[in-house]
């Protein structure tokens, strides 16, 4: 698809929130998900080194 401008872009056709805010739900899930296998990697870890 052509553009007119950036701001033409950012506004899909009048859909860009709905566009731009599922991505930014869906960046927010995966920052969430890496988020907590960073705190369930470490919490193995503990408990394997302490022995559990």
């Amino acid at each position: 698809m052509n553009w007119e401008s950036v701001s033409a872009f950012i506004n899909m056709g009048g859909y860009g929130t709905y566009v731009w805010g599922s991505f930014g739900v869906t960046a927010a899930c995966f920052a969430f998900e890496l988020l907590a296998l960073r705190a369930r990697r470490r919490q193995i870890i503990s408990a394997l080194k302490a022995g559990d």
